[in-house]
């Protein structure tokens, strides 16, 4: 009895795995079919995103999502087409997609914070940017989902979670085209003011680099106990910034030397008992 028993069952087996061969073939030529379409479809979508955006990162991004959420699709299918309940499936991976996330929830806020980066822009690559809150500043080299990368003047990479910079105060110093340099410096009291404005003007007048419209502000802009503070706000173009503020800095210094104008100094006397 209990090998007429064994031998239906393995009969029965054989002939249940025989009729689910051709379906069995035909999920296989339709997961690999649906493969082809989604390989296609990431070169399609590429092609389109890189003549219409500026951001290779975006770029990535959503490419990426549009051949993962094809992929998916395949999959379901073809399980269901060998009989196997894709909504079992389903509550499987988001059963499991819950305890991922909440072990992973750093991970999970840097990749929310990648799409703010890619979708909002408040920067782009080749920016250069400060988080403020923790003082860390350079150009913007690569945009990712989870992290950003800036290289430092010094040439140094610092890859910063992108949840550090979204959580912060975000300053993008390239953003804009034109930026103002502001000089301020003390003079004595005894110094002609108009004699000094007219020798910094001179100095921006000079140099091409300074621009006319909005005109440089430049006035007395406190007056303290022994000295008078004196501002000078030229403004350039944002790729000048840096060679404009240093040159303009020295430029200033040698007509302040010519005309005899004086930079107060802190004089420190040491009286014996």
């Amino acid at each position: 009895m209990k090998g007429i028993t064994a031998d239906s069952t393995i009969q029965a087996f054989l002939d249940t795995g025989i009729d689910k061969i051709p379906s069995l073939i035909y999920s296989l030529i339709f997961f690999f079919v649906g493969l082809a379409i989604a390989k296609i479809c990431r070169r399609i979508v590429s092609n389109i995103l890189e003549k219409y955006t500026s951001g290779k990162g975006i770029t990535n991004f959503i490419v990426y999502g549009v051949y993962i959420s094809i992929i998916v699709v395949v999959v379901l299918n073809s399980l269901d087409m060998i009989g196997i309940k894709t909504t079992s499936v389903v509550t499987i991976v988001g059963a499991a997609g819950f305890s991922i996330g909440l072990a992973f929830k750093e991970l999970l806020s840097n990749l929310a914070s990648g799409f703010i980066i890619l979708f909002f822009k408040p920067f782009e690559i080749g920016d250069y940017i400060q988080a403020s809150d923790t003082n860390v500043e350079g150009t913007v080299a690569d945009i990712q989902i989870f992290s950003t990368i800036l290289k430092t003047p010094d040439n140094k990479t610092i890859i910063i979670p992108n949840f550090q910079i979204t959580s912060n105060n975000i300053i993008n110093y390239t953003h804009q085209n034109i930026r103002r340099i502001d000089f301020t410096f003390n003079v004595d009291y005894d110094t002609n003011v108009g004699v000094l404005k007219n020798i910094v003007q001179e100095i921006f007048d000079e140099d091409k680099r300074v621009l006319t419209d909005p005109k440089p502000l430049i006035g007395i802009n406190s007056m303290g106990n022994k000295s008078m503070e004196f501002i000078s706000r030229p403004w350039v173009k944002t790729e000048d910034y840096w060679n404009a503020y240093y040159e303009l800095m020295e430029k200033i210094k040698e007509k302040f030397d010519e005309n005899g104008i004086v930079l107060p100094q802190v004089n420190v006397v040491v009286k014996g008992k």
